[in-house]
């Protein structure tokens, strides 16, 4: 595995920031990292990335513990926090030669690279120009060919398309799922549409603690469920509807009203219907909700 997080714990005084966090991410994958603001996946990522160190637990990249051998680790990942740090005044290709020194690139090798950024990230046009005039769509890209210009088999991203317009966020996309096919990307986000783009694995993380671990594809079946909200005139027993064929869970919301959760496939209203009839209920509504990644992300994450 190219990333190997062990009940990572990272505790500031009385808060928990991150709890007993465990995932892994494999070479050719792009693992969506979700959670709400807060959740606790900066925090993870600068673990990982060596910038924090835990209370407790371990990381692994490729085979190296980020405490122990932290400038290993630092050659095998490239890293773009949320908030991209750019030198406004220095020039794009000036920025990235600086940057490559930094890597201990040097001569043709250093050349070869920046160049092999500047195509791959679309910067040819903007390459001469100021970092401070560049537009944040732009800057981001910088800061992508930054964060790849050492060759890293590791990249972890943190929410890399905040702030930038429809098109720009599509170029980044591009980018990302081109790089990602010899690469191990780790991509911080909240937005689900970046998560379906993206995305094979996908870890959300709640208040420091994991909710969620699986493929995008299972993750994407819980879609195929729909909820039928039904209101009754009289007090009704969720319990009680259970016996209705077809119906997978019942929920009880308020002593005259239940959720029913049936396959997408099925249309319960008819049969819920004949319930009513049957058991002498008044019927005073039926609302179907069908479930979307965004709903199952925001009951996870609830």
């Amino acid at each position: 595995m190219s990333l190997v997080v062990r009940e990572l714990t990272k505790i500031y005084g009385t808060q928990k920031a991150v709890h007993q966090v465990s995932f892994e991410a494999k070479k050719g994958e792009i693992l969506g990292f979700l959670g709400p603001n807060g959740a606790g996946k900066s925090t993870t990522m600068k673990i990982a990335t060596g910038y924090l160190t835990p209370t407790r637990g371990t990381v692994e990249v490729c085979g190296y513990d980020v405490v122990a051998k932290s400038l290993e680790v630092r050659k095998k990942i490239g890293y773009l926090p949320e908030h991209n740090p750019l030198y406004h005044d220095r020039y794009v290709r000036e920025y990235l030669e600086l940057m490559g020194n930094l890597y201990g690139l040097k001569g043709q090798n250093l050349q070869k690279q920046i160049a092999a950024m500047v195509d791959l990230c679309g910067l040819g046009v903007e390459q001469h120009k100021k970092i401070g005039a560049l537009s944040k769509g732009y800057r981001q890209r910088v800061g992508l060919a930054q964060t790849m210009l050492h060759n890293p088999e590791v990249l972890i991203l943190d929410e890399p398309t905040t702030g930038l317009d429809p098109n720009q966020i599509l170029e980044i996309r591009k980018v990302i799922k081109e790089v990602s096919q010899d690469k191990t990307v780790i991509f911080s986000t909240h937005i689900m549409q970046e998560v379906q783009a993206l995305c094979n694995q996908v870890v959300i993380i709640k208040a420091g603690e994991i909710v969620a671990n699986q493929s995008l594809g299972a993750l994407a079946a819980l879609q195929n469920e729909t909820n039928l909200l039904v209101e009754f005139a009289e007090n009704t027993e969720a319990t009680t509807l259970a016996a209705i064929e077809g119906i997978k869970q019942v929920t009880q919301l308020s002593p005259t009203s239940v959720k029913l959760t049936t396959n997408k496939q099925q249309d319960l209203r008819v049969a819920v219907f004949h319930w009513a009839v049957q058991n002498q209920k008044t019927l005073i509504g039926m609302q179907k909700e069908e479930t979307t990644l965004e709903k199952v992300f925001y009951e996870l994450t609830k």
